[in-house]
């Protein structure tokens, strides 16, 4: 049995309140954690001194892997825009544990994430939550599929308009989107089960709120028609970017819809960012939305993703639910939150040792563990993080 415990941490579990003390871990998974707890005898003790430990972080919404750093077009695999519904497409297939974002990832205490397909289409493809410390892709994977990516607004009206095919106006996109449910209706209620189709298998799955339809818009019209057409086939909907969602919020709190919002470092590039400001997590969470922060790395870099929960906290959004928004409700939109995003005992060990505040820019991530296994560590000395073998 492989027992770790780190004591003397300032220990920021998240779902519950911070304490100076220790946390165990045990095979992989916290096994105790508490002001009273000790090490147990013959365990590996980390010395915290003080400093911070938090959950790994999570985020919901970035092509990681699949929209890989300094590849060009050769690693470029996000959108299959060869049809505008490619709902049986897996990012899963096309992430490459390899790619440097994932070093990058680690350097910024994130532990977790959700790649998705992107959103060139109005139906894009299964996304897949994996955690960021791997060499075979299968032992990286927390949840497969773990959502259906949709896209309303600038871009499948952009893509296939400039191809002179349908959709080229909002108005087609929502009518491809509601022919693929209509079309997967009707391949629910087929007496032959021997025939099948990977698009209508997948959405099918988002019919039986077996995943969440994870739904890509900025602009408040195209929110309220994603609420439309969430209300018309009954299923599990989440808001990806929501640039003007805090428009809708009140609407949005009523109906118990999540909102990932960001990217939020990026410029006002196009008609739909208009209304992009730092401000509008703090008036969704004020509103009640439940928000998660996210990078769309490579949008993003990554380990900007608590730098993102910083500046949204100095316009206006609450401390404890900016850590929560990079941690438990991401999880949550996951899926996942039985395993990840807080300190709990039988969770997994995905911990990160902060040298102070995660919300303080000046703070770095000093040790990372994912399932108890420590995957990365800085090097004060060389002034540069070091990554464990991918093995």
């Amino acid at each position: 049995m492989t027992v770790t415990a780190i004591i003397n941490a300032h220990v920021v579990p998240i779902e519950g309140e911070p304490f100076d003390g220790t946390v165990v871990i045990e095979n992989g998974t916290i096994s105790a954690l508490g002001a009273d707890v000790t090490a147990p005898e013959g365990a590996d003790v980390v010395d915290a001194a003080g400093k911070w430990l938090l959950p790994g972080f999570v985020d919901a919404h970035v092509h990681l892997g699949t929209h890989e750093e300094g590849e060009g077009w050769a690693g470029d695999d996000t959108n299959e825009m060869t049809d505008p519904v490619t709902a049986g497409v897996r990012a899963l297939d096309a992430v490459n544990p390899f790619d440097p974002g994932f070093d990058d990832a680690l350097a910024g205490g994130v532990t977790s994430v959700n790649v998705n397909p992107g959103s060139g289409n109005p139906i894009g493809g299964l996304a897949v939550a994996i955690h960021t410390h791997g060499r075979y892709i299968e032992e990286m994977v927390l949840r497969s599929p773990s959502g259906l990516k949709s896209a309303l607004g600038e871009n499948p009206k952009r893509v296939y308009g400039e191809k002179k095919q349908t959709p080229s106006t909002r108005l087609g996109t929502a009518m491809v989107i509601r022919k693929a449910f209509m079309d997967a209706q009707n391949y629910l209620g087929k007496a032959d089960e021997n025939a099948r189709d990977p698009k209508l298998e997948a959405l099918a799955m988002v019919l039986r709120r077996e995943i969440p339809w994870r739904q890509h818009a900025h602009r408040a019209d195209d929110i309220a028609t994603a609420l439309r057409i969430a209300d018309e086939f009954g299923y599990e909907l989440v808001l990806d970017h929501g640039t003007e969602a805090h428009l809708l919020a009140d609407v949005l709190a009523e109906r118990g819809v999540p909102v990932l919002i960001g990217p939020l470092f990026t410029t006002k590039s196009k008609v739909e960012l208009r209304g992009r400001s730092i401000a509008n997590p703090g008036k969704l969470a004020a509103a009640g939305v439940e928000i998660s922060i996210i990078t769309d790395h490579p949008v993003i870099p990554i380990h900007f993703l608590v730098h993102q929960a910083t500046l949204a906290v100095k316009e206006g959004l609450d401390p404890v639910v900016a850590l929560r928004s990079i941690t438990i409700n991401p999880a949550k939109v996951l899926g996942l939150a039985n395993r990840i995003g807080s300190l709990e005992p039988g969770k997994d060990a995905d911990v990160v040792l902060w040298s102070g505040d995660p919300l303080d820019v000046m703070q770095r991530a000093l040790k990372v563990w994912i399932g108890g296994k420590e995957v990365y560590r800085y090097d004060d000395d060389a002034r540069t993080g070091v990554v464990a073998p991918r093995g």
